[in-house]
């Protein structure tokens, strides 16, 4: 019974490990993937008002299929150091008349502002097997749909506590927080090492979103913000892929 159980179990996985073990220096496979990314984007549109450049570090799972179609859903965390706005068009309420801003503690606080956010997507592109090593790499082409959203983020010295104005839900109030729809398109190349040891893609990206407010009100316009925006990134990526095919055996000739 045990054998016959084992012959049973061997005809049910021949079929997928015939599938996957391809040559894929010789063949075009099917390639599901797990990516790790980095991107360096700069903004356009409203976003360069409110900030500077920015990175992203990110996830995501791609499908390859043997007709070389990409299917990739991923998502990106975004972070950065650069606020184009200044201090008073963001916090300009509360800062007193030296444009400093006053702590809980009743001295002159130190502070800084950064960029967060993420960025969501569903792609879906083409690959090209152009100056490629094999039939799996090669220029590919990209679009995609998701929603986006970024905020300022303040932080205060550790031997600072922030004033009232910026206590506990207070401080949603000054973080600009917006989101929204957004689509891109990436144009770059990617590479499948015919040895598994090494695959990566690097390309370039165009994201863009239409937003709106996300927080009910805003304190320096002491009312809700009821404008809508176009945020806007280029940026080049960068990935790593770790793909799950199985490599074929290694041939030996014997004589």
């Amino acid at each position: 019974m045990k054998l016959r159980h084992f012959i049973l179990s061997v005809a049910f996985l021949i079929p997928f490990i015939a599938h996957a073990q391809k040559d894929i220096k010789k063949e075009c496979i099917p390639v599901a993937m797990f990516s790790a990314t980095y991107s360096y984007q700069l903004p356009g549109a409203d976003t360069k008002v409110l900030y500077g450049s920015n990175s992203t570090i990110g996830a995501s799972f791609q499908y390859k299929t043997d007709k070389n179609w990409l299917w990739e859903a991923s998502s990106n965390f975004i972070f950065g150091d650069s606020i184009n706005a200044s201090r008073e068009d963001i916090l300009g309420i509360i800062l007193d008349n030296n444009g400093e801003l006053i702590t809980g503690d009743g001295i002159y606080g130190s502070y800084a502002m950064f960029q967060r956010g993420y960025n969501i997507q569903a792609k879906f592109g083409k690959l090209f097997n152009v100056c490629a090593p094999n039939p799996n790499s090669g220029f590919f082409v990209k679009g995609g749909l998701g929603y986006l959203l970024n905020r300022v983020r303040i932080e205060f010295s550790s031997t600072a506590s922030p004033p009232s104005n910026l206590a506990d839900d207070y401080l949603y109030g000054y973080d600009r927080m917006r989101g929204g729809f957004a689509y891109s398109g990436e144009i770059g190349y990617l590479f499948f090492s015919s040895s598994r040891m090494f695959n990566f893609s690097i390309s370039l990206e165009f994201n863009q979103a239409h937003t709106k407010p996300m927080r009910k009100w805003d304190f320096n316009l002491m009312g809700p913000d009821l404008n809508t925006y176009t945020d806007r990134y280029y940026g080049i990526r960068f990935a790593i892929h770790i793909p799950t095919y199985k490599r074929m055996p290694d041939e030996f000739y014997y004589y």
